[in-house]
């Protein structure tokens, strides 16, 4: 048990990266860590129920909270009492929904920041993305903090991803509050609901064969403890006082695994480590925009008639052919953050965990 009862709350608690959050705050052994979920109870899994966060519930070092964040009432009663806040909650990126994005990324933020100031939270971490900066069409190569929030957002994940890291950064400083924002980019590892997945799904219909563009675009991935590696990097940087504090505090940092790699050979380790074939037939993007057009209009007409959300968006295909790298001088030089699980390792822990998807199970 630690000497002095510390509280940490870390909003979306039960999410991808936040699992990993939660977890690495636990073996910290620094704080007594309270999950704060939408869920009205905590239903663990059952490599869950065995490690850390089980044993944390049932000594008491963690502990679960219901909170929506669309309502303050109940996030000032999460935050009660806590010094620090890891704002990871967020809804699903790929369901492009206006309405539940804006509630959540900003109307939830506001709330998120309201409630830090009335429950005297000294430090806030917010959980930004990458895609604050991307505007749909152009890639970014190494791109660095000063890039420009574009003019216009391609979708409204994004534009309100934005709008909250805007929020948690003006915030910075309000009634001793210390804010950053921390944008991990493409983020793999055990766990994931959605990129694996997806993948595996796409690979058991045939579909994996295909490499959108030349399969050239580089792209920075991070594995899913690094970000949790550079919250904690975060939240001590803010905690430091002094200079360290100073520079640190109010400032957004890109964060990844510092290796990029081509997306496509990135795609093909995971499905080849799977079994499965190894995308090879390439298609030039300026054939697939267009089809991806017609679906989108297609889907603005017959949407509300039950046409299912198309997955192949002019986004998308944005985003499967260009370059997607970041800097990370930012982050190493102002809140001393470095990977502590390599690419590689990363890979491999990650096909390891999705060992039940595996394409040999699947034949009969």
């Amino acid at each position: 048990m630690v000497g002095v009862e510390r509280y940490c709350v870390v909003t979306g608690g039960r999410g991808f990266a936040a699992r990993h959050m939660v977890t690495m705050l636990i073996k910290s052994r620094e704080w007594l860590v309270r999950v704060a979920d939408l869920g009205s109870g905590i239903m663990l899994e059952p490599y869950e129920e065995e490690g850390v966060l089980g044993e944390a519930l049932r000594s008491g070092r963690a502990q679960y909270v219901s909170a929506d964040l669309r309502d303050k009432a109940q996030v000032i009663k999460a935050f009660e009492g806590a010094e620090v806040v890891f704002h990871m909650a967020a809804p699903d990126s790929s369901i492009n929904n206006h309405k539940l994005h804006y509630s959540v990324n900003v109307e939830g933020t506001k709330n998120v920041i309201d409630a830090c100031v009335e429950c005297k939270v000294k430090r806030l971490i917010h959980t930004s993305s990458p895609s604050v900066v991307f505007d749909g069409v152009h890639g970014t190569d190494n791109a660095d903090e000063s890039m420009p929030y574009p003019s216009k957002h391609n979708d409204s994940y994004s534009a309100t991803k934005t709008e909250g890291e805007v929020l948690a950064l003006e915030a910075n400083d309000k009634n001793g509050l210390l804010t950053c924002c921390i944008r991990p980019s493409t983020i793999f590892g055990p766990g994931d609901r959605l990129f694996v997945p997806s993948l595996v799904t796409a690979a058991r219909a045939g579909k994996s064969k295909f490499i959108i563009g030349d399969g050239n675009n580089f792209y920075d991935f991070t594995y899913v403890e690094n970000v949790a590696h550079a919250h904690i990097c975060a939240e001590k940087a803010l905690s430091s006082g002094g200079e360290i504090a100073e520079r640190a505090a109010g400032q957004a940092y890109f964060i990844t695994n510092m290796e990029p790699m081509k997306f496509w050979e990135f795609v093909a380790v995971i499905l080849d480590g799977l079994g499965y074939e190894r995308p090879s037939i390439k298609i030039p993007a300026l054939v697939m925009k267009p089809i991806a057009q017609l679906v989108a209009l297609t889907y603005n007409v017959l949407g509300t008639y039950g046409m299912p959300v198309p997955q192949l968006t002019p986004s998308r295909i944005s985003l499967l052919t260009c370059n997607r790298t970041f800097s990370c001088s930012k982050a190493k030089d102002r809140i001393s953050y470095t990977p502590i699980v390599s690419l590689q390792e990363g890979l491999k822990r990650t096909i390891e965990s999705y060992s039940h998807l595996r394409a040999d199970l699947t034949k009969t």
